[in-house]
Formats: structure tokens, sequence, C-alpha cells
């Protein structure tokens, strides 16, 4: 009975695999707007790679400028290179960015508001997942000053030039890429900001994407009469190097996300729809998934105010700093 049960399991396996395929690809959903984006100006961080180099190509494509950001020098050139390439969008830029030190965020972001003369997508899109807990030279948890309060400082500092630009007819658009693991995190600010406090490996990425939501619910709230949008994107499961760290079973977990539900591709649909969807331009403070609005996990609106003053204090945002991209 238990060979013939090991036998059964054996043959239903592949064609459960195939059928979970089928209705996977025949399901996602893809970005159908034909906006152009000439004479406007986008940031993705990480779109050098994964998902971000995927919304990149496609901003390029339509003809905006695109700057691409990541901390690693090779991993931008070449991906400069493959934008240009692919697209014959020429007005491409790779800047040095490393959202896991408060210095270099607040270098990118001077140099930009130096260089630029507008700013009309800021995708934050960039993120990492380890088993590795440790804290930044900043006294942050390494994935959370990642994937969180790296973004929540380089998008406040970058507010002056989002709002200068956002118009009544197009308003500047932010996008936060959060996760379906968002349901399972937590905004604890006593711990959520420790290294080896959580029991569960890797349970910080879970909380830094509740926190992409409840930031972008409450940078709406205080954003009001603004022409910025805020909004968060979840991608769905990807097949991406996000998995890297994880090792062998990383590199099978990412060949199964890439052939049973999404490939890079296919996650940046949604960020895309959010950054260029006419409907979305009138929307803030929403969770999308799919190409579509989706639910959100309760906790992420539970008291959004007290994770703005927490990261206020983490990436020690001054009152000067607040008062100019809030007034």
């Amino acid at each position: 009975m238990a060979s013939l049960l090991v036998v059964t399991v054996f043959l239903a396996t592949p064609a459960i695999l195939i059928l979970v395929r089928l209705y996977q690809k025949s399901t996602n959903a893809i970005c159908t707007s034909k906006k152009r984006l000439d004479g406007r100006t986008a940031i993705v961080t990480g779109g050098t790679a994964g998902i971000g180099l995927e919304i990149a190509k496609e901003f390029a494509h339509r003809g905006a400028r695109v700057i691409i950001a990541c901390p690693f020098k090779q991993e931008g050139s070449d991906a400069l290179k493959t934008i240009i390439e692919e697209t014959g969008n020429k007005n491409i830029s790779f800047k040095l960015l490393d959202l896991s030190s408060l210095k270099s965020v607040r270098e990118f972001a001077g140099n930009i508001l130096t260089t630029e003369e507008r700013l009309d997508l800021l995708i934050n899109n960039a993120g990492i997942s380890s088993l590795k807990d440790f804290q930044t030279k900043d006294g942050m948890n390494f994935i959370m000053q990642v994937n969180y309060y790296g973004h929540f400082l380089l998008t406040i500092l970058l507010l002056p030039l989002l709002k200068k630009t956002g118009q009544p007819s197009e308003p500047s658009r932010i996008v936060n890429t959060s996760s379906y693991l968002h349901w399972f995190g937590r905004i604890d600010n006593e711990n959520m900001n420790k290294s080896g406090y959580y029991w569960i490996p890797n349970y910080q990425y879970c909380n830094s994407k509740i926190c992409m939501v409840s930031f972008s619910r409450e940078l709406m709230r205080r954003l009001k009469g603004a022409n910025v949008v805020v909004n968060s994107a979840n991608p769905g499961t990807v097949g991406t190097g996000i998995y890297k760290p994880l090792g062998l079973c990383g590199l099978f977990i990412k060949n199964m996300c890439y052939l049973l539900f999404k490939t890079p591709r296919e996650g940046a649909q949604t960020a895309i729809y959010v950054a260029l969807d006419e409907k979305t331009g009138g929307m803030s403070g929403c969770l999308f998934g799919n190409c579509k609005e989706s639910l959100v996990s309760p906790l992420a609106y539970w008291d959004t105010a007290k994770l703005w003053e927490e990261s206020v204090r983490l990436v020690q945002l001054t009152d000067k700093e607040l008062e100019l991209s809030l007034k």
C-alpha cells in the first residue's frame, strides 16, 4: 500500500505542476496602457536586475529618461548597456545607491536634486532577502534598512522635486514594492529594527513589506493637496535573484517560481500598471496586485503615524528637511 501511494504521488506530481503552470500563466495580468513617457524622468531602485530591470526597460521603450540605481558598479554598467541596446533609448543613467547606508542615500538624493530638472516616477523597487540577520553601520537591521528605511529616507528627500514636477492633470507617482508576505509581517516599532530577535528566518522581510504598505498610506495622508500619488505594488511570486542568498535551495525556489508562476517581466507588470495607468493616477495609498487593487492586511493601517515617527528618528531626518519636503 505504501509503495502504491509513493508511485501515485510520483506520477501525479508532474501533472499537478503542469496544471499550476497553465493556470498561473493564463491569469498573469499584463499592463495594457499605451502611455508614452517622452520628456519624463523615472528613477528605478534595483533597476539593474530582475523586476527592476524589466521596469526600467519598459519605461525606456516608452521614451523616458530612466535613472537606474544599485550599489554594484559592474551590474549597473551591464544593465545600462542592456537597456540602451534593447530599447534604442540613450537617455539612460546609472547611479550608485546603497540603501543600507544613510550617507549613500543622501548623496544619491542630493545628486538628483542638483542635476535633474524633474522627477515624474519614483519606483522604490530594490529589495533583498537574507538569512543573515545583522546591523548596518547606521545601527539598523540590514533587511529593514535596504527594503524599507532606505526607501523611506530617499522618498522624503526627493519629494520637493516630485512635487515640483507633478501637475493636477498628471501627478508624479511613487510606487513602493511590497509582497504577499506583508500579510505575515507586523509593525512592532520596539523590536522590528533589532537583529536576532525573531526566531523565524528572514521574518524581517515580511516586516519590511508591511512597512512599505503602511508608509504609502501615511505618506498619502501627509501629501494631501500635493500633485503626488503614492501606492504599493505586489509583484506576486517571481523567479528572481532575490533567492540567491538561500544557496542551492534558493536556486531551486527561483527556478520553480520562474517556471510555475512569474518571470521578472511578468512580475514587473503591476508596478508598470501603477506607474502608468490612467485610473491609478487618481488613486493613492492603495495596494495593487496582478494589475488590480488588492486586499491589504489590516495591520498595515494600524497606527501608521507611529511608524512614520519612528522612521523619521531612525533615518535622522531633521525638522527642516521635513518642512521642505512636506510643506
